[in-house]
C-alpha cells in the first residue's frame, strides 16, 4: 500500500477523495475524479492531502506545486512557497514546462512539451510500495539552463523507485531569461540588494518542499541525493557551492558538469561584464521603455529575444547565494560537506559540434597549440596530438569542460575527507554508432533511470540485448545504492573503489570495469591552465581552449 494508506486516516482521506474538495491554493478548480481511471492513492502531507496514480510496484504524485506561479509582480522574484491547502488536491496530471525555445528538430534532444506556461514551479513524486525511511533521489533536468523539464519520458522514475527502494523526485525550475536575469532595478526591490539566480532559488525551494513534505510519502528528509545532468549536473555544483542550499541535502550526483567562470553582480570578473549590466542590455534588446514594461510583456516573447540576442543563463555572484567562482569556493572548503559521485562521457562534444570551432589541418593545429600553450605545448600535443586534429579537438573540449569539472569535484570532496566516487562512461549500441554519437552527452541517463527501451525517437534506440539490460540494471543499481548509504555498489558488479591518489575510477563500456589511473595525467594539465586562468582574472575559463586558447599567463606560485 502507498504511504498515508490504512486506518482512519485512509478512510477519511478516501472520503475527501469521494467529496472532492478543490484545494484552496490551487490556481484552477480541482476536477472531479474519473471513477473510470486507474486506481489512485492519497498521502496527507504538511502542505496538504493530495490524490495520485497507483501503477505497478509505485505511486506516482504529479504535478505538485512547490511555488505559486512566477508571474505579475513574481516574474524575476525569489519563489513564494504554495499555502498549505485544504481539502485534496488533484496530482495524476503532470504541470506545465516552463518556457522555453522549441527544440530543433533532427536533434536527438527534440523533444515535443505537451504544455508550456509560466505557472510551471511542480514536482513529481515517484513512491514505491511500502515505502518507510526510504532515500530520497531529486533529480534536476538539464538543458543549458534554457530547456528541460523534470516530466520528460527519460525521466520517468518508476522503474527506478520500484527496483532499487528510493523515492525519486523530479522538478521544474525557471529557465533563460525568466530564471537568471539581474537588474539594477530588480536589486533595488531586494531587501539583500541582490538579482538574478532565481531558477537557483527554485531548485532550493523545491529541496525545502522535500525537506518539510517527504515523510508523508515514506522518504528520510535526512537522507536526501540531489542529482543531475549537464546544467543539472551544474546546478548540483551550484547548489553544492550556495549557502543557502546547505543542509538541504546529504549526498550528491553530478553527470557531466561544468564550473565555468561566472559573472558577478556588479564589476566584473574573468572576462564577465557584470550581470546587471546584461540585464539592462536585455531590457534594451526588448525595447522596453521600464522595468515595469519588461515585466509586462509576454514570456514567449522575451524567451524569443533572448534567443535572438545572445542571452546566455548562469549563476550570479551576488555574495548572498554564490559567494564566489565554483572552484574557488572548493579550495576554501567552503561548499557542502557531502560525498559525490561524479563522472563524465567519452563522446560529450560529438553530440554538440556546436561548442567546436573549425577543424584546421594538422600542421595549423600543432601551430596554434604551440603558441598559446608555451611550455605546455609539448605536454598538450602528447595528449591531444595533431596528426588527428578533429579527434584532438573533441577530447580537448570534453576534458576541458567536463572531464576536469568531474574530476575536480572528486578531487575537491577527497581533500575534504569525503568518499567520492569518479566515472567515465565509454558505451555505444549500433543505432548510436552510425550517428558518430558513441557515448554521448546524456547517454548515460536512461541507463540510470531504467528507461533505456522506453524512448522515444529520434534519440538513437538501444537493442533490447541481454547485454544493455545488464549495464543498465548495474549503474541503476549503482547509482541507488550511492543515494542510499552513500556506497556504489550492484549486484554481481565489480566493487567501486573510492576516488584517491591514483585516480581510481570506474569505467562503463559493454560492461563495469574499475580502472585505476583513470585520466589523470589530463586532469592535472586542465587544472594548471585553469588555475592560471583563474589567477590572471581576467579571461573566461570555459571556452577558451585548444587551438582557441589566448596564450597561457605565466605559472605562478599558488597553481604550482
Amino acid at each position: 500500500m502507498p504511504p498515508g494508506f490504512g486506518g482512519p486516516l485512509a478512510a477519511s482521506l478516501l472520503a475527501a477523495v469521494l467529496l472532492w474538495q478543490a484545494g484552496c491554493a490551487a490556481n484552477d478548480a480541482a476536477q472531479a475524479p474519473d471513477t473510470d481511471a486507474q486506481l489512485v492513492a492519497v498521502t496527507n502531507a504538511p502542505v496538504g492531502a493530495m490524490q495520485g496514480e497507483m501503477e505497478e510496484g509505485v505511486t506516482v504524485y504529479r504535478g505538485v506545486p512547490f511555488a505559486l506561479a512566477p508571474v505579475g509582480e513574481r516574474r524575476w522574484a525569489p519563489p513564494e512557497p504554495v499555502p498549505d491547502w485544504d481539502g485534496v488536491r488533484q496530482a495524476t496530471a503532470f504541470g506545465p514546462a516552463c518556457p522555453q525555445p522549441p527544440s530543433r528538430p533532427g536533434s536527438i534532444y527534440h523533444w515535443e512539451l505537451p504544455s508550456v506556461n509560466e505557472d510551471c514551479l511542480s514536482l513529481n513524486v515517484w513512491v514505491p510500495d511500502g515505502a518507510e525511511d526510504a532515500p530520497v533521489f531529486v533529480w534536476v533536468h538539464g538543458g543549458s539552463l534554457v530547456t528541460g523539464t523534470g516530466s520528460q519520458e527519460m525521466y520517468d522514475g518508476a522503474k527506478l523507485a520500484r527496483e532499487t527502494g528510493l523515492i525519486v523526485v523530479t522538478i521544474n525550475y525557471r529557465l533563460g531569461v525568466l530564471g537568471y536575469l539581474a537588474h539594477p532595478e530588480l536589486s533595488d526591490e531586494s531587501p539583500q540588494g541582490i538579482s538574478g539566480n532565481y531558477g537557483l532559488k527554485d531548485q532550493v525551494a523545491a529541496l525545502k518542499w522535500v525537506e518539510r513534505n517527504i515523510e508523508a510519502f515514506g522518504g528520510n528528509p535526512d537522507n536526501v541525493t540531489v542529482a543531475g545532468e549537464s546544467a543539472g549536473a551544474l546546478s548540483v555544483v551550484l547548489l553544492m557551492v550556495s549557502p543557502e542550499a546547505r543542509g538541504l541535502f546529504d549526498k550528491a550526483i553530478a553527470q557531466s558538469a561544468y564550473m565555468v567562470s561566472m559573472a558577478p553582480l556588479r564589476g566584473t570578473a574573468n572576462g564577465h561584464p557584470s550581470a546587471e549590466q546584461a540585464g539592462v542590455a536585455f531590457q534594451e534588446k526588448a525595447k522596453a521603455a521600464s522595468f515595469a514594461e519588461l515585466r509586462e510583456m509576454d514570456a514567449d516573447d522575451l524567451v524569443s529575444i533572448a534567443g535572438r540576442n545572445g542571452f546566455v543563463p548562469f549563476g550570479v555572484i551576488d555574495d548572498v547565494w554564490l559567494t564566489d567562482q565554483m572552484p574557488a569556493t572548493f579550495d576554501k572548503g567552503e561548499q557542502a560537506k557531502v560525498p559525490v559521485l561524479a563522472g563524465f562521457n567519452e563522446g560529450e562534444i560529438r553530440s554538440l559540434r556546436f561548442l567546436l570551432p573549425p577543424v584546421p589541418g594538422s600542421e595549423t593545429y600543432e601551430k596554434a597549440i604551440r603558441s598559446s600553450h608555451g611550455e605546455l605545448s609539448d605536454r598538450f600535443l602528447e595528449i591531444y596530438p595533431s596528426d588527428n586534429p578533429e579527434a584532438s579537438m573533441l577530447a580537448t573540449t570534453r576534458d576541458a569542460m567536463y572531464g576536469w569539472t568531474a574530476e575536480r569535484l572528486a578531487a575537491s570532496q577527497t581533500a575534504a575527507g569525503l568518499p567520492s566516487y569518479f566515472y567515465f562512461f565509454d558505451h555505444t549500441y549500433p543505432a548510436a554508432e552510425k550517428l558518430g554519437l558513441r557515448a554521448f552527452h546524456a547517454m548515460e541517463i536512461p541507463y540510470v533511470f531504467g528507461t533505456l527501451f522506453d524512448i522515444s525517437d529520434p534519440w538513437p534506440q538501444a537493442p533490447r540485448s541481454k547485454g544493455e539490460r545488464a549495464l543498465m540494471d548495474a549503474i541503476m543499481h549503482y547509482w541507488a545504492s550511492f543515494a542510499r548509504d552513500g556506497m556504489p555498489s550492484a549486484e554481481g558488479a565489480p566493487d567501486w573503489p573510492t576516488y584517491g591518489e591514483d585516480a581510481t575510477g570506474m569505467v562503463f563500456a559493454a560492461e563495469p570495469k574499475a580502472w585505476p589511473w583513470l585520466s589523470r595525467e589530463r586532469f592535472a594539465m586542465h587544472e594548471s591552465i585553469i588555475c592560471r586562468r583563474r589567477a590572471a582574472g581576467d579571461v573566461q575559463w570555459n571556452w577558451n581552449v585548444g587551438i582557441i586558447s589566448p596564450p597561457l599567463p605565466p605559472e605562478t606560485a599558488s597553481c604550482e
